[in-house]
Order: structure tokens, then C-alpha cells, then sequence
């Protein structure tokens, strides 16, 4: 017997939006008051409805990854400002240049990553990034080179640029708002591997670490590809000497150097509960 599928009593919002693009031309349906309001920009853009586009913002990404059947991703956090290794003479200091490399080492991490992606068909491990250029790109590149798809979450900046031309098209996300981004970045979070980078890079980081260091997220490996950056960038071990931190959230990252050593821990990595209780807090 075939399945019948219930329709909905109600016209659906397609239905009434195209309706409403055939009114009549007159005074009264020329007034904004007059337009659907969910398809009202100047309304939808008003200060009271921030509450509404918060939840828009979460809820459409979350909506299209199901929708592709991906249940886990792996995260890479880094500078938009690292330089293609070929463009390198052309970095602005020579600390970017010698920065370069992290381009293709994030670029082979993805690589690899996206071929163990697809194992699974796409659905698990699958890479995403800010979508921008910089370590960014190299991740979606990385991931194409690999035949495989990755995910940009890319934001409006005053000085925003076109998303990297390695997205997935399909998977290729605009936000508005830093937080509902950052919660897209780590709700599948498998793994979160971060390169060097600037204000932005270090804010995903210690936004990461805090969630893990409260229990309020659950332990993943959090990779810190570049020791000798990351120990000159941040003094570790002088917040755990001065008890701002405990000694034990020095063990809530590893540093890695290279893609296959990035690997090689994600593979070996034993799951991890939430934390329950915070250490060296009295």
C-alpha cells in the first residue's frame, strides 16, 4: 500500500510571498506597513527583533548540516593573514613569511582529514572553517584536494571579503553575530586545531579552552599546531604559576608540529567526559 503523505490544512509562507509580489499596485499595498512581515527587511532588521535573528542565525546552519547528514566536523581556527608559501616574499613582516608553511600543513592536515571523512560518506570529521583566506583557505582546500566537501562559516566584516573558493558552495554560511558562529564551530567540534593567528584566532581559542575548562563542553583534542609561536605569543605556564589557572588545564592542549602528528593524536585520542568540577577553584 503506498504511503500517503499529509498535507498541512494551512497555505504554506511560499504560497502567500508570491501572492503577495501580484497585489494590486496602489497606495495601501505600496506602504511598508503593508508587506509580509518575515519578508519585511527593514522590519526584520529593527532593533526588538534582534531575539529573532539570533535564533534565524542559529537555526538555518544547523537546519542545512542536517540536512547533508553531518554529525561531526573538525574545526581549524588561524590567521587570515598567513600567506600562501608561493606568495611568502610578499607577507607584510618577516615573521608572516616564515609563518607560511602553516598554510600547507593545514592544507594536508584537511587533506587527510577529509579522506577518513570519507569513510563515513562526508558525514563525520568534516572540515570547517572560517571560510576566509589565510589558514582558512588552506583548510578548504585541503579538504577539496581530497575530493571531499568542508564547511565556511564566514561573517560580516566592514572590510568582509568573498568567502575562499575551496568552500563547499552548499555549505557556505554567512553570520552577523560572533556568538551564534563561535556555538556553530563546536557544536559537532570532534576536534579543534588551531594554527597561528591574531585577536581573532586567539578569541576562538580561549573561548574553546574556557568551555572545556568549565565543564560546559566536553573534552576534545584542542591542537596547537607551532609550539615555538604559541610559547612566545602566551606565557602557560606563568598562569598557572600565578594560580589564575590550574596546573591541571595546562593538559587541555597539545602542540603539535606537523599533520601527520595531528593525526596521529586525533586517532588515539580516548573520549573524554565533561569536567564536573573545576580544579584549584576553592
Amino acid at each position: 500500500m503506498t504511503e500517503r503523505r499529509h498535507k498541512h490544512p494551512l497555505r504554506d509562507a511560499h504560497t502567500d510571498r508570491d501572492a503577495a509580489l501580484t497585489v494590486p499596485d496602489t497606495p495601501q499595498t505600496r506602504a511598508p506597513a503593508y508587506r509580509l512581515a518575515f519578508t519585511d527587511q527593514d522590519f526584520m532588521c529593527r532593533e526588538e527583533l534582534r531575539p529573532v535573528r539570533l535564533q534565524l542565525e542559529l537555526l538555518k546552519p544547523e537546519m542545512l548540516l542536517d540536512e547533508h547528514n553531518i554529525t561531526s566536523t573538525i574545526v581549524l581556527f588561524g590567521g587570515a593573514r598567513i600567506p600562501r608559501p608561493v606568495d611568502k616574499d610578499k607577507a607584510r613582516t618577516k615573521t608572516l613569511a616564515e609563518l607560511s608553511h602553516f598554510y600547507d600543513e593545514a592544507r594536508e592536515f584537511a587533506r587527510l582529514m577529509t579522506l577518513q571523512s570519507l569513510e563515513s560518506e562526508g558525514r563525520e570529521n568534516v572540515v570547517v572553517t572560517g571560510g576566509g583566506p589565510g589558514v582558512m583557505e588552506a583548510g578548504n582546500r585541503g579538504a577539496q584536494d581530497a575530493g571531499g566537501h568542508s564547511i565556511g562559516l564566514n561573517i560580516v566584516l566592514p572590510h568582509e571579503q568573498a568567502p575562499n573558493e575551496f568552500v563547499t558552495p552548499e555549505l557556505c554560511f554567512n553570520f552577523h553575530y560572533f556568538a551564534i558562529r563561535k556555538m556553530h564551530f563546536l557544536m559537532r567540534a570532534r576536534a579543534i586545531c588551531v594554527f597561528p593567528g591574531g585577536f581573532g584566532t586567539m578569541d576562538e581559542l580561549f573561548e574553546t579552552l574556557t568551555l572545556i575548562q568549565t565543564g560546559r563542553m566536553q573534552r576534545v583534542p584542542v591542537l596547537l599546531f607551532g609550539r615555538a609561536f604559541w610559547e612566545k605569543i602566551l606565557n602557560w605556564d606563568a598562569l598557572a604559576d600565578a594560580g589564575t589557572i590550574s596546573d591541571e588545564d595546562l593538559d587541555l592542549f597539545r602542540f603539535v608540529e606537523s599533520a601527520s602528528e595531528a593525526m596521529d593524536l586525533i586517532e588515539t585520542w580516548e573520549d573524554a567526559p565533561a569536567r564536573d568540577s573545576l580544579p584549584g577553584r576553592n
